[in-house]
């Protein structure tokens, strides 16, 4: 377990605008980080924040798609300490769908791609800053696939098997890493995935990351689903995932 010790620093976090972005921004803001990057496509989307929070907002133009973006908001946040890549994507495809392919290249391309350019681009300036943290959203559906959801399962399934990588790459620079899997949130993705009746509110997964920041713990289950799936998942993930094992 890696504790992190967030009071005073700078954080940026992909996706922020809303949602389950949003309260993470909240969430550390109340708990002490200094300020926060609004890493999101459309930097007027963040007024709202920079409205509340004043300068301790900064909006920055980012889209996990872009390498481009990416590495220009890295040149532009390099008094940055936590990195927190909430944003991602969501199609309701099953595997037997006409769209399947497509739809999970394009998954792939936002979800996994993504979090490897986000953490190329990144590295670097945690590096700098004295290691930091790095905190990828995942979700539940990244160890149990639900059928319905077949193709964001497979990626999220593959944005924690890099998650899992990243904790032994980054850590060797001094970086601790995070894994986050929520289950259903009040999210407007959640809603378009007709999750909304037994969503749980967004502020659960800030607070989540803060705890975890202070508890050290890799896994992170934010809500009740979450904790369901991980006390079930517990085991293995002690036994194996954080276990020190090699290839041979």
């Amino acid at each position: 377990m890696s504790t992190y010790d967030f009071a005073g620093k700078n954080a940026l976090v992909t996706g922020a605008n809303r949602g389950i972005g949003k309260a993470i921004v909240e969430s550390l803001l109340a708990n002490g980080v200094a300020k926060v990057y609004a890493a999101v496509r459309d930097v007027a989307s963040a007024d709202p924040l920079v409205e509340k929070y004043g300068e301790k907002v900064v909006p920055l133009p980012f889209d996990l798609g872009s390498f481009e973006l990416i590495k220009a908001a890295a040149q532009s946040a390099k008094d940055v300490h936590i990195v927190v890549n909430n944003a991602g994507v969501l199609r309701t495809t099953k595997s037997l769908d006409p769209n399947a392919i497509e739809d999970l290249t394009f998954e792939l391309d936002m979800n996994v791609f993504g979090l490897i350019r986000t953490a190329h681009a990144f590295a670097p300036v945690l590096k700098a800053n004295g290691g930091g943290a790095f905190v990828q959203l995942n979700s539940v559906v990244s160890m149990k696939c639900f059928p319905e959801f077949t193709t964001y399962c497979a990626s999220k399934a593959a944005s924690y098997s890099v998650t899992q990588a990243l904790r032994t790459h980054l850590g060797a620079q001094g970086t601790a890493v995070y894994s986050v899997h929520p289950g259903p949130i009040a999210t407007d993705m959640g809603d378009s995935a007709g999750l909304t009746e037994i969503a749980e509110p967004p502020s659960l997964v800030g607070d989540a990351i803060v705890a975890a920041f202070k508890n050290g713990n890799f896994h992170v289950f934010p809500d009740s689903m979450a904790k369901q799936i991980g006390g079930a998942y517990k085991g293995f993930a002690t036994g194996v995932v954080e276990a020190e094992m090699s290839e041979g």
